[in-house]
């Protein structure tokens, strides 16, 4: 990194990421471990667009949403995780400065649309169990489109805004980022000039992007929860149960893990701490998420099921 220039301000041009872990006898345990859950996360998002885009029985609002979610997990995966293998196996990470920025606008933009893709998935599934006869209106393919349309265009307005004003910031003498990847406390911590504008909107956006998907996913399913104990039949309420119990598992990794990272005071949180965190939301959760919505989804097990028999015959 380039010290002091003319004019008082620092030119970065590269940074190095410290990684999950400095314990030498880890990196390779540690390696194999992550490029396994990298390739299962690369398999099963891409299996689920495949399975939902060939299966014309699974072309509905509910699987439109769950494979708008399966490409949000691979790409938030396949931004954060190949670099971070790298750290693992070489002594110095090196990173430029734009390629940091370029990875850490893009890690926010997939981060932000998987907070909102669930709170949608969330509301899909209230219209469909208390809806049910007005369901095909409610969700139409252009409000789908709408709904998906809005969670992108929104994250790309959060990850624009957070990262131009990263660019307003000079970073001097300490240039090893403490994480695996270019996020925005690590770097944060690297600055020489005042970050109170972005400590502001890391804790509006954070507090925004948090609140009001888990609220939208609390008050669904409140309403769904009151709607399935008036189901009187047995297998009527299992049913329901067994249709929202998978989203309801994926939506309390990813925001328990995100909240913890984004939500505590500086002056409290760790950077080790906040690694792990970052590891369930950005590696664990997008591997998770395939396998919670096709084991515990009969209609996606047959379309598979139905998809390998066709090949077998063939």
């Amino acid at each position: 990194m380039e010290e002091m220039t003319a004019g008082n301000h620092c030119t970065v041009t590269v940074f190095f990421l410290a990684g999950l872990s400095e314990k030498s006898e880890l990196q390779l345990p540690l390696f194999v471990l992550f490029i396994g859950i990298y390739l299962f996360t690369v398999g099963g998002n891409l299996g689920m667009i495949i399975v939902i885009g060939l299966s014309s029985n699974l072309h509905t609002p509910m699987y439109y949403f769950l494979s708008s979610l399966s490409f949000i997990d691979f790409c938030q995966s396949t931004v954060v995780t190949p670099k971070m293998l790298v750290s693992f196996l070489t002594e110095k990470n090196l990173i430029s400065y734009t390629q940091c920025l370029s990875q850490l606008y893009f890690a926010i933009i997939f981060g932000t649309a998987e907070c909102y893709t669930l709170a949608v998935m969330a509301y899909d599934r209230y219209v469909a169990i208390c809806n049910l006869l007005l369901y095909n209106a409610i969700m139409s393919y252009q409000i789908c489109c709408s709904l998906i349309s809005g969670v992108y265009m929104y994250s790309l307005l959060c990850a624009s805004v957070n990262t131009g004003f990263m660019f307003r910031i000079q970073f001097c003498k300490l240039d090893v980022i403490n994480h695996y990847f270019c996020d925005l406390l690590p770097l944060l911590k690297l600055t020489c000039s005042n970050t109170y504008i972005n400590e502001m909107l890391i804790l509006f956006f954070g507090t925004v992007n948090i609140c009001v998907p888990m609220l939208t996913v609390i008050t669904s399913y409140i309403f769904i929860i009151v709607s399935i104990l008036r189901i009187r039949s047995t297998e009527g309420r299992s049913k329901a149960f067994s249709t929202c119990s998978s989203h309801m598992s994926a939506v309390a990794i990813f925001y328990g893990s995100v909240a913890f990272m984004y939500l505590q005071p500086s002056s409290v949180s760790s950077m080790d701490q906040g690694k792990v965190s970052s590891v369930f939301y950005t590696t664990v959760v997008p591997m998770l998420n395939p396998l919670i919505y096709s084991l515990r989804n009969k209609d996606v097990s047959v379309a598979l099921k139905k998809m390998l028999e066709r090949k077998e015959f063939m």
